[in-house]
């Protein structure tokens, strides 16, 4: 399963109308922490494959959503369900501890 790229344009249909949980990754290319959490991301989302969705959201492209999410620092890891953020994860995130509050 491949990481989706989520932007302002496609958030309604792939996040908050997805029957699937949803795990975003807040982002930027400029981030050196974000730059760590990307294969975490990729991992995550072979791992776990076909029962959820991963996106990653580019903030310096995607300025309104980082700020509806109230987005302080990056890498900021949100999990949805139901069109609902159920947990948040701010700074590097172990893949475990990801996969587990999925589960």
């Amino acid at each position: 399963m491949s990481v989706l790229k989520i932007s302002e344009e496609n958030f309604e249909e792939e996040v908050m109308k997805s029957e699937k949980t949803v795990i975003l990754d807040f982002y930027a290319d400029w981030c050196g922490p974000c730059k760590m959490m990307s294969p975490i991301i990729d991992g995550v989302a072979e791992e776990l494959g076909e029962e959820v969705k991963v996106g990653k959201v580019n903030t310096d492209e995607n300025l309104e959503l980082a700020q509806k999410f109230n987005i302080m620092s990056i890498p900021t890891i949100m999990i949805f369900k139901g069109g609902n953020v159920v947990k948040t994860f701010v700074g590097v995130t172990d893949k475990t501890e990801l996969i587990n509050a999925v589960k």
